[in-house]
């Protein structure tokens, strides 16, 4: 790079400033043991780090980040490690995704505000991921992502457990009376027995296979287990290309296209990712612009057949995955049947039908061939529409019951998943097999965050008599790693008095995926009554103030992917004035 472009970085508005700011600036970083020599117009590279104990997903991104900053450092860059705060799904209350727009503000504001002319960033719990990538997208600054790794695939009783995926099969045998707490308790144990994200093709697996299907981040990178020693050589390169990405100025805008965005949401019906994929590519695209919106979702995966055998769709898990040739064979099976956008840019500055042009599959058992799928094209996350949901709602079709996915039943509603599990326990529980559970209250701002609430158990009676799955109905949302006959995202919320506010335990509600339909049987009439009756429900003084306060006033709906409606769109890296 010629001493001119040196001279017109970002960062050189600090560390090339004359008299006392440029003294300032310099001075204070080498109280970290810095030379003179990295102020010489090199490229600063932010390492954003969602590192954190409390993040148990998260919690070997430190030693990520030395892969990162060795790649840096060896391609002549200057790095610097900062902190973004981290959401871990498995711990915050009462969900993560109340803050995945914090995240999104926090990371925006440090890359603006700090002397960095590209940025790394590193998630791993599955918010942070598209928080960290709706940041770099509004800032629009180079920048490459590295995701953290799955864990190790769980092992009990000579057989595979998937994280997540089996929190639900061991509470209904628990529940039935088919396992015991003391087994449970062992169980439990085998499930997280390496660093790293959920192993199975949850939310956090789904976002950054997603993340590589946008091209955000290197091919192949997504499935390497956390503690392979390939996850840390992909976090080295990816530290030694965001310094040629500064040199080429290959900003989000190029790589965050419209049709990058096609093949994210074909990969994901492709792998049986998860519906959380829906809201959190709403949101991203809002960042940079793009045009999209939820008939997207439901049009471009009709003739896509789930290839990717994993839980909680299938048998496998992604270690398998990755061994049997990760994203890049999905990519490559989508663009022999002419639906992957070839020429999408990516992060290596090429396009990404290149890049996974000689894509070997080692075992088709796992990644399925397009003529024997696991589930038959079209068979992603269906987008219904209906009177209960006039701006849509989602399912999960992969990981639904056919036999209920054309459905009739009486509906027995709650206010709130805690009602629900008040009572789901209860042996006079008046319900059926075949009634439809609804529970509202869970949406942006009714909980407020929209938890992961939505496939709550089968009643503790039913299970007993060998129940596996019913319907069930939601403004809130379902992990990724969660499976059964959900409707979920059901926009507008009931919070806001959307029509799910508006049913009563004995209404009959009818869903009909293959039409893509899901409708309350009951008449305009009595629903306006219903709706001239409705009042918001009163709220807790800690969302009157404060950061839930913030939430629930600026967050949109599902159908909007929740972001806030003051973060959209994009506002550049203009350095800010120098105060000193």
């Amino acid at each position: 790079m010629d001493a001119q472009a040196q001279a017109t970085r970002r960062s050189r508005h600090w560390f090339g400033a004359e008299g006392r700011s440029g003294m300032v600036y310099r001075s204070w970083m080498r109280n970290q043991g810095h030379g003179p020599e990295v102020f010489d117009g090199r490229p600063v590279i932010g390492i954003a780090s969602t590192w954190s104990e409390l993040a148990p997903c998260n919690a070997h991104l430190d030693r990520v980040a030395e892969s990162v900053k060795r790649g840096v450092w060896q391609a002549g860059g200057f790095p610097l490690v900062f902190p973004v705060m981290a959401t871990g799904e498995t711990l915050m209350r009462p969900t993560a995704m109340l803050y995945r727009n914090l995240v999104a503000m926090v990371g925006e504001e440090l890359i603006r505000a700090n002397p960095l002319d590209g940025v790394v960033l590193l998630s791993g719990c599955d918010k942070t991921t598209p928080g960290l990538l709706m940041a770099a997208a509004s800032v629009d600054l180079p920048a490459i992502m590295v995701t953290g790794g799955p864990m190790l695939n769980g092992k009990y009783q000579g057989g595979d457990v998937g994280s997540g995926t089996h929190v639900w099969k061991f509470e209904a045998e628990v529940k039935a009376g088919r396992m015991t707490a003391d087994e449970c308790h062992v169980a439990e144990g085998c499930m997280a027995r390496s660093n790293g994200h959920c192993m199975t093709m949850g939310t956090a697996s789904t976002m950054a296979c997603l993340a590589e299907a946008l091209g955000m981040q290197l091919p192949g990178s997504a499935s390497w287990p956390a503690v392979d020693s390939r996850r840390y050589e992909t976090a080295q390169a990816a530290g030694r290309r965001i310094v040629a990405m500064v040199d080429e100025d290959l900003r989000p805008s190029a790589v965050l296209t419209r049709e990058a965005f096609e093949n994210a949401i074909r990969a994901n019906a492709a792998i049986g990712g998860s519906t959380n994929a829906v809201l959190h590519l709403l949101a991203l695209a809002g960042r940079v612009g793009v045009e999209l919106g939820l008939d997207d979702f439901d049009r471009l995966i009709r003739q896509v057949p789930t290839l990717v055998d994993l839980m909680p769709s299938g048998r496998f898990l992604m270690e398998d995955f990755c061994y049997a040739g990760g994203l890049p064979v999905v990519l490559r099976r989508l663009a022999e049947a002419g639906l992957l956008h070839r020429d999408a840019v990516t992060v290596t500055g090429h396009g990404i039908g290149a890049e996974v042009a000689d894509a070997g599959c080692w075992n088709d058992e796992v990644i399925r061939p397009w003529d024997k799928p696991l589930q038959p094209a079209g068979s992603g996350t269906a987008v219904l529409a209906g009177n209960l949901c006039p701006r849509g709602a989602v399912l999960k079709q992969s990981a639904a019951s056919p036999h209920l996915l054309v459905h009739e039943g009486r509906a027995v509603v709650f206010d709130s998943p805690e009602d629900y599990h008040a009572v789901c326990d209860d042996e006079d529980l008046d319900v059926a097999a075949d009634d439809v559970i609804v529970v509202r209250g869970a949406g942006p701002k009714g909980y407020p965050g929209m938890p992961e609430v939505a496939n709550v158990p089968i009643p503790t009676r039913l299970l007993r008599q060998g129940v596996t799955d019913m319907v069930r109905i939601s403004d809130g949302r379902m992990s990724g790693t969660g499976f059964g006959t959900v409707v979920l995202h059901v926009s507008p919320e009931a919070a806001v008095g959307g029509p799910l506010a508006l049913v009563r335990t004995g209404d009959r509600i009818r869903l009909d995926v293959p039409a893509r339909t899901l409708d309350l049987l009951v008449s305009e009439n009595e629903l306006a009554e219903r709706a001239a009756d409705w009042a918001e429900p009163a709220r807790s003084a800690a969302d009157r103030s404060g950061y839930r306060w913030l939430y629930r006033a600026h967050v949109q709906q599902a159908d909007l992917g929740a972001d806030f409606d003051f973060l959209t769109g994009s506002r550049g890296s203009e350095v800010p004035r120098d105060s000193h």
